[in-house]
């Protein structure tokens, strides 16, 4: 681990003094309490609550606690306020010296479980704590018997304004905040950044934790001081459950089935759930979730769209892919909670996720050499007299397995006017490969057999294939030899990640309000790795064909052909390992280019003010990070046969291996302004300005060189960049949220960001770089810049003011549009530039949510629409990879057989929504991939004790 530099100790020191230097006010009586619901199950997080007489206010914890502290001694009025209760006020009489405790416990005329179960629970927790929160944020919560408005995180997400899921296999993985790339968020677990599984990314699949496990999730859209300054997008912080968020023992459990209909398969999945007080001061929760998932996925992916001189469009390449897969995860979490004394708490908050994906995938590919023999406007016809017909047939059987740890410690004390919180913190991510045949490949080579092949375009997304001549041949399954085995026989990435934490504050009470001053520390110690090594083999015999390991196929869009099954090439692999031959030049090659280590220590330090009264709340600092990156990876380089390579002619093809290292360090001063005004009661105005970064991801920063070199010394690579500097950003927000005096509000929020050093991959030609010489070489550079402006438009309501049977309905409605553009390199010249939307970034995006709850019914049917978004750059326009728009509806029903058992079913993507990627080419859109899940229906029963 990294030594904090004399500096950094000057920083940390000086930061303290400061504090220690400011005067304090006389201490005088301190009031506190916990705010609760009329049934006193659970503390009410976000609850305001206000002095009346000196216009001091405060909001309280997650387990409902408030502290006003120097309280001159009187007696004083207590007002609370929280979305869907009644304002609550209170007497309180507070001493010259020494607590006073004054609990409290808010009214609803709605009956007493409408504050913490159900949809309108949901509703009341997110909108009070949109409320009061500092800055421009959304949340999503649980009510208090642990359900979440969606059995899925992703699903639940994709209902807040600004937010935009990116599926992979029909499943929400990656988040999009307000047009963004994924990499361009930042995610956090019980306060501690959670490092990425994956070996070439900062971001993390929102798949691999539980949500069984989950108290809430919120989505910060705008920075303080006191934040890491990590994110342009949003800060997506996620809580798992604590003991005192609950005033009462709970323990739940629940048992369901998942079928697809595309699998035919009952999945299953159960969770138990727990939260207990050992005694008034010490708690335990946790819980373990456990889910086997199987589904089938049909797919059809097209490359190399071209015209001949006839005006025959055609694809020079098109796979039918048919995956089959099973996702198994299993979750645990457990936290302690311990109050020490009246002053101190402290915690501890551990969780596991381990995520295993079996993909089973069989393929046929049609390889194009010549233009299309003939074609009109939907079709294309190649014939094997006119050019070759390569026909490919391969199957892949890999595991992978996903973890993430996380363990945190830590506490606060609150004494007097002061406040201290404290943590440390570990986490690790890994990803983990081992003996998987990615693919398995058998082909042939159709040239003068009488094979001829049509494909029908009239459906651009679904491009069909017959086998006009020579169909007996072409599905023969003993033509197609052996190509050759890619065995994964390591593949191992490592994200580690330590942490500490100090942040004290002083409260100065004056006559209309507070004024605290706040500063801090943080230290990130953080080591990310990738170690892969890959085998090559062919068949030493050239006896094996398709025809040994045939299997079946249960794919809809057409026939395959012949298929091998999904394990019989692993088995006949390993039963007959002594006839393959190892392939080692391109083992070696591939295995030592991908391998990287990247040390990354981030030092940072703060200093805010922030003033809080009834009607105005402002925020602003000046927030210091250091970054010092120690980075080693390989130069690789592949020598063909007769090259010249450091004066030395080869005479057989050589891999040429040769580590390096590079070491760098940089400074960011990060101001912020966040400013709250209620100008009257419930209606709240915002205005946020921050500077923020984001790093390039560590897989880009790694210093691996890639050169193929042939017998003509032309020299080709592919590079990461040592010298990429972070993305850096101006964000503005300026927003107007009104709260009805029932469960709802209305909302407007305008943004703004400017980006600068946007990353993007250029081509170069006849240049150096990293002291190596190229003709043509692929490289991350920065140099574009980027502009994003949106608006956000939210609107929910419980409609608890109809006549009956009415009053059960909610309505949650939101909209965002996002004009999000940058500058790009056309065909990798920097001299060139041509403006792009954002990859990931949709300009229209809506949510529209329809809730009925009364007595022991629960629907909920919802819709949510995407519009189309750049996926991936291609060298010009017409070769950019977009998706297209997505709508999806979802539907749940929940009742609730008695007080301890309910019983639910959902129907998720009841419209069989698809998955369509394309490219703009001959003024059309051309298909690079299409995807179809089917429906998926979900049913069980939840046990709360």
């Amino acid at each position: 681990m990294a030594r904090i530099s004399k500096f950094r100790k000057e920083l940390l020191i000086g930061s303290a003094a400061i504090l220690l230097a400011l005067p304090g006010a006389a201490w005088a009586g301190t009031v506190s309490g916990v705010v609760s619901d009329p049934s006193d199950t659970r503390g009410l997080q976000s609850a305001q609550v206000r002095i009346v007489e000196l216009d001091r206010v405060v909001t309280t914890g997650r387990d409902g606690s408030y502290r006003f502290p120097d309280v001159p001694a009187g007696t004083y009025t207590l007002e609370t306020r929280y979305v869907g209760a009644d304002t609550g006020q209170s007497s309180v009489t507070v001493t010259e010296t020494g607590p006073t405790v004054a609990n409290i416990m808010l009214q609803t005329g709605s009956g007493m479980e409408i504050l913490v179960i159900g949809q309108s629970a949901n509703q009341a927790s997110s909108l009070s704590r949109k409320r009061e929160a500092d800055g421009v944020s959304s949340v999503i919560t649980r009510d208090s018997i642990g359900q979440f408005p969606d059995q899925n995180v992703a699903e639940s997400l994709r209902r807040v304004a600004g937010v935009n899921i990116l599926n992979d296999q029909g499943e929400g993985r990656f988040v999009s905040v307000r047009g963004l790339d994924p990499n361009l968020n930042a995610s956090s677990l019980n306060g501690v950044r959670i490092p990425s599984p994956e070996s070439d990314v900062r971001s993390v699949a929102l798949d691999v934790i539980s949500s069984d496990l989950i108290e809430s999730i919120e989505i910060k859209k705008s920075l303080t001081p006191d934040m890491d300054a990590d994110t342009i997008g949003a800060s997506i912080e996620i809580k798992t459950v604590s003991a005192f968020d609950r005033k009462k023992d709970l323990l739940t459990g629940k048992i369901e089935g998942s079928y697809n209909d595309y699998a035919g398969h009952v999945s299953p999945k159960g969770s138990i759930d727990f939260s207990t007080r050992l005694t008034d001061d010490i708690g335990v929760a946790g819980g373990i979730s456990y889910y086997k998932r199987k589904f089938e996925t049909d797919n059809v992916e097209a490359d190399g769209w071209d015209i001949n001189d006839d005006g025959v469009v055609y694809a020079e390449e098109i796979q039918y892919r048919d995956y089959d897969v099973e996702r198994e995860r299993i979750s645990a979490s457990l936290s302690f909670d311990f109050r020490a004394s009246d002053s101190t708490e402290l915690y501890a908050r551990g969780i596991y996720s381990q995520f295993d994906d079996q993909e089973f995938r069989t393929r046929t590919t049609f390889k194009l050499d010549e233009e299309a023999s003939s074609g009109d406007a939907t079709s294309a016809q190649f014939d094997d007299a006119d050019g070759e017909i390569e026909i490919e047939r391969d199957v892949k059987d890999r595991m992978e397995s996903q973890k993430i740890r996380s363990l945190v410690l830590g506490g606060k004390t609150e004494t007097g006017p002061w406040k201290i919180e404290y943590s440390g913190s570990w986490s690790k991510s890994s990803e983990y490969e081992n003996g998987s045949l990615d693919p398995t490949t058998f082909s042939n080579k159709f040239e003068g057999d009488g094979v001829g092949v049509l494909f029908d375009y009239s459906d651009p997304r679904i491009p069909l294939y017959s086998i006009v001549s020579g169909a007996a041949l072409a599905n023969d399954a003993s033509v197609y030899e052996l190509d050759d085995v890619e065995l994964t026989t390591l593949s191992d990435a490592q994200d580690e990640e330590y942490s500490a934490r100090l942040d004290v504050s002083h409260i100065f009470a004056m006559d209309s309000g507070d004024f605290t001053v706040q500063g801090g520390f943080k230290g990130r110690w953080r080591e990310k790795s990738h170690d892969n090594n890959v085998e090559f083999y062919e068949d030493g015999t050239g006896n094996y064909t398709l025809a040994d390991v045939l299997g079946t196929q249960t794919y809809r869009i057409a026939d395959l052909g012949p298929v091998a099954s999904h394990t019989g090439p692993t088995e006949y692999f390993r039963a007959n390992f002594g006839d393959f031959e190892l392939q080692e030049i391109d083992s070696q090659f591939d295995s030592a280019v991908s391998d990287y280590v990247n040390q990354e220590d981030i030092y940072a330090g703060y200093l805010l003010g922030r003033w809080d009264s009834n009607k105005l709340r402002v925020i602003g600092g000046l927030r210091f990070e250091r970054t010092e990156n120690v980075i080693s990876a390989n130069t690789v380089t592949l020598v063909e046969e007769d090259a010249t390579f450091g004066g030395v002619l080869f005479t057989e093809d050589t891999v040429v291996v040769a580590p390096n290292s590079f070491t760098r360090s940089y400074d960011d001063w990060l101001p912020s302004l966040n400013i709250r005004f209620e100008p009257q009661r419930n209606l709240v105005l915002r205005a946020a300005g921050y500077r923020s970064i984001v790093r390039p991801n560590l897989s880009d920063l790694a210093p691996r060189f890639a050169v193929e070199q042939n017998d003509d010394d032309e020299r080709e690579g592919e590079f990461g960049n040592p010298d990429l500097q972070p993305y850096e950003a101006w964000n503005f927000d300026a927003s107007a949220e009104y709260y009805f005096s029932s469960n709802g509000a209305l909302t407007a929020n305008v943004f703004y960001k400017d980006i600068k050093n946007f990353i993007v991959d250029s081509l170069e030609e006849d240049g150096t770089r990293f002291g190596i010489d190229f003709d043509e070489a692929t490289i991350p550079i920065n140099g574009s810049s980027a502009e994003v402006f949106g608006i956000e438009l939210g609107f929910a309501q419980a409609l608890n003011f109809l006549p009956d049977p009415l009053d059960g309905f909610l309505v949650n409605f939101n909209y965002t549009y996002t004009d999000a553009t940058g500058t790009v390199p056309t065909d990798g010249d920097i001299t060139d530039l041509r403006s792009i939307k954002l990859p990931s970034s949709s300009k229209h995006t809506f949510n529209a949510v329809l809730g009925y709850e009364k007595g022991p019914f629960d629907f909920r049917l919802a819709g949510t629409y995407r519009d189309r978004y750049l996926d991936e750059l291609g060298a010009e326009a017409s070769e950019d990879r977009y998706v297209d728009n997505h709508f999806q509806l979802d539907a749940s029903v929940k009742f609730k057989l008695n007080k301890n058992i309910r019983l639910f079913a959902e129907w998720i993507n009841i419209n069989n929504a698809k998955y369509f990627a394309y490219q703009n080419f001959e003024s059309t859109q051309r298909l690079l991939q299409y995807e179809e899940y089917g429906s998926t229906f979900k049913f069980g029963a939840k046990i709360t004790m």
